[in-house]
């Protein structure tokens, strides 16, 4: 059966004229095709995939190039297969394909004619191939990058859980207050540490899906600044190296994510820490430069200049490249995933702004550049301290927590014990709906993986079962995206928070509860 029949005007057309199932299922063949290739439609229709009727050659180029160009395109135009004949002979062709809807169901319409200039498809070809084999060895780059990447992560990963296992032996051991004190520090660093890689790695994935949002507000450069330092001097100072700030005395404003932009200089200054030697020196300075038009925006221009290892002057231009770091030895050893310079370009940009590496060489520091437009100054606002410290609860409250990794939700408890709260527990979802019927909380922390009955569902009921008094309920989850966020708020969360959650944000948000 045909299920998009053809006319005779199509029947008769000089081009081959085809309809297929995505799956390439031939639904629907003209008589021209047919007449070119020596089949019966009744051969073809319903029981042959058009990729049967290509040459080896043809069936790999189909699989690698023009199909999943289709695939997310929607069209193709003119690319050349060859179609077996039912002799065996091969015919080369230029094909048109465009995927549609009919009724519902997705279809492909593909047009084909006769390549007659025998010698021009052969030189078509040969171009193929060797675009073919190009692909085929950036693919297999990719694949070496990609291995090579994994096991640095494992590398990256391993690192800091090393002395966290070691801080909890301490721990275990040891009752003198230094011990304590040296090792809750330690433990408190590393742990930020694999937040970070963690949060680089998600970054990295938002962006290629582009569902990376900028949050942009009026922000002076000393306040970027002062962010990213405050995150970057535990690792200068491990490294032992000089660091030195120089920034202009007037205020500098700019439009910009501070989060995101204090991201990319301590991305900078990380990686400036990482390859200079102990006594070596990092400097940051900023130079202002107003624009010469009325109501034109200026910019403003930092530097991090390191006295380390330097940059080969051929590497300069792949410096920002994704994973760059894994394609060097030394930078191997040095730990890393790539990822915090590729990030520092894409977020710059998102920001107007442009990035650059300078350097004379191996063994001879390097400085980067980042540019950045400017804006006018605010009118000043009026109102209480911008630096008011983080609101605590002004209340005990009732607060179950529930989550299937009973560490998690039991550490919690005690931090939250530990403010004054009464906390309960719970490791699904029908514990936690038993909990909420009879410990009555004022707040629910809830976990959305759980083993019964997923988080989004025990939200609904939640809300359901507690129609006459009110409940804040936050999901506490490792899910992060902003895909995610909108999905617990469509199901009634309160608020979002992503593992592992700050105790300052978690406290602030319970005494929004207390209001």
């Amino acid at each position: 059966m045909r299920e998009f029949p053809t006319d005779s005007l199509l029947d008769a057309a000089p081009c081959g004229l085809i309809v297929t199932a995505v799956d390439g299922r031939m639904l629907s063949v003209n008589a021209t095709f047919c007449h070119w290739i020596g089949h019966d439609c009744a051969d073809l229709v319903g029981k042959v995939r058009f990729a049967q009727l290509l040459s080896v050659g043809g069936r790999v180029f189909q699989q690698t190039h023009w199909g999943p160009l289709l695939q997310m395109q929607g069209s193709v135009a003119e690319v050349k297969v060859e179609v077996m004949h039912r002799d065996g002979r091969r015919l080369p062709m230029l094909l048109n394909a465009t995927r549609r809807i009919h009724d519902g169901v997705e279809y492909q319409q593909l047009a084909l004619i006769i390549v007659s200039d025998r010698h021009k498809y052969e030189r078509e070809l040969v171009k193929a191939r060797n675009a073919s084999r190009d692909l085929n060895e950036q693919l297999s780059r990719a694949n070496r990058l990609k291995t090579e990447f994994l096991a640095t992560l494992a590398h990256e990963l391993r690192n800091p859980l090393a002395p966290i296992r070691n801080g909890l032996e301490i721990l275990k051991s040891s009752r003198r207050p230094d011990d304590l004190e040296r090792t809750r520090e330690m433990m408190g660093r590393q742990v930020s540490h694999m937040v970070r890689l963690i949060d680089d790695l998600l970054d990295v994935s938002r962006i290629a899906s582009a569902k990376f949002e900028l949050r942009k507000s009026t922000i002076t450069l000393q306040q970027v600044v002062d962010a990213a330092v405050e995150t970057s001097v535990p690792v200068i100072q491990a490294g032992g190296q000089q660091f030195t700030v120089a920034l202009p005395p007037e205020p500098i404003h700019v439009d910009a994510d501070l989060t995101r932009l204090s991201q990319v200089i301590s991305n900078i200054l990380n990686n400036a820490a990482k390859f200079t030697p102990v006594d070596g020196r990092i400097d940051l300075t900023a130079e202002h430069r107003p624009s010469l038009e009325a109501n034109a925006p200026g910019e403003v221009i930092l530097r991090i200049r390191d006295t380390g290892v330097g940059i080969a002057r051929d590497k300069l231009a792949t410096v920002f490249d994704m994973f760059g770091q894994l394609e060097t030895t030394l930078q191997r050893t040095q730990g890393g995933l790539g990822i915090g310079l590729a990030l520092a370009r894409t977020l710059t940009e998102m920001h107007g702004g442009s990035i650059a590496a300078e350097s004379e060489g191996v063994g001879h520091g390097s400085t980067f550049v980042v540019t950045l437009p400017t804006i006018s100054a605010p009118a000043p606002l009026s109102g209480g301290d911008a630096h008011e410290s983080s609101p605590r609860p002004t209340r005990k409250l009732r607060i179950l927590v529930t989550d299937d990794m009973i560490d998690n939700a039991e550490s919690i408890r005690l931090l939250l014990e530990l403010e004054g709260h009464d906390v309960a527990i719970a490791s699904d979802g029908r514990e936690c709906l038993r909990q909420v019927a009879a410990f009555e909380p004022d707040v629910v922390l809830l976990d959305v993986g759980l083993p019964d009955i997923d988080g989004y569902e025990v939200v609904r009921r939640i809300r359901d079962q507690r129609r006459g008094g009110p409940v804040a309920i936050a999901a506490l989850t490792g899910w992060g995206s902003e895909d995610d966020r909108k999905q617990s708020a469509k199901a009634g969360f309160d608020r979002h928070f992503t593992k592992p959650v700050a105790m300052e944000e978690l406290l602030a948000y319970l005494a929004e509860c207390c209001g």
